[in-house]
């Protein structure tokens, strides 16, 4: 498919009320209102486009950026082309997209360590998220040593952590004690003691999980 084609589909699939929803969810204007439903098979259909991907995120709709994480090719990015591809991001729900396509790549060790350090929220946020990711797909692609680490510097910085990020970072306490096993016990300890976390989510009806809860519950699915 060419960015034309993909445009009139993706305006096509929009609805109003739909579009609504995701601009509370800070999208922004340049937004068609898609379900991510009818996103995830124009991936399937196109597959790996990574031309198409990066002519996809110049539009600046927020729909054709999230399919274009979805279609990058994450062996082809750089450090250079996720840096820019940050800096563009107004948003955490494309950003929750760009860590995953990040998270994929072979620079997603050295990307994560980047911007789990930075002080600028929606980074900040993509850094965790890439941690996340990781451990989702492989478990062991993150160490106990690197995990353990990272619950010090959650715990030692969350709380005086831009608003998304603290959400990110309590995400990957959760994530470390869901798919790390050996590391179930401190990643709870951790939690217990960071507390309850603080996040605005805005005019929406999300909610900051509780970490200690949603480990326990999910190692005994587990």
């Amino acid at each position: 498919m060419t960015t034309q084609e993909v445009m009139a589909t993706l305006k096509k699939l929009g609805k109003p009320t739909t579009a609504a929803i995701y601009k509370r969810h800070g999208s922004g204007d340049n937004v068609f209102g898609v379900l991510t439903s009818e996103i995830l098979k124009l991936k399937k259909k196109i597959r790996t486009d990574h031309a198409l991907a990066m002519e996809l995120w110049k539009t600046g709709n927020a729909e054709a950026r999230i399919l274009a994480a979805q279609i990058a090719d994450p062996e082809k990015l750089t450090s250079a082309d996720a840096d820019a591809l940050m800096r563009e991001v107004g948003s955490h729900g494309l950003g929750y997209y760009l860590a995953c396509l990040v998270a994929q790549s072979p620079i997603a060790e050295e990307t994560m360590r980047a911007w789990m350090k930075s002080p600028k929220e929606f980074v900040r946020e993509a850094g965790y998220g890439i941690l996340g990711a990781r451990l989702k797909e492989d478990a062991g692609s993150v160490s106990d040593a690197d995990c353990a680490k990272v619950l010090a510097a959650i715990e030692k910085e969350i709380h005086g952590s831009p608003n998304r990020a603290r959400s990110a970072m309590n995400g990957a306490v959760i994530a470390i004690g869901v798919f790390k096993p050996s590391m179930r016990k401190a990643a709870i300890e951790a939690a217990k003691r960071i507390g309850r976390v603080e996040v605005d989510h805005g005019d929406t009806n999300c909610k900051t999980p509780d970490a200690v809860a949603y480990i326990e519950k999910a190692a005994k699915r587990r």
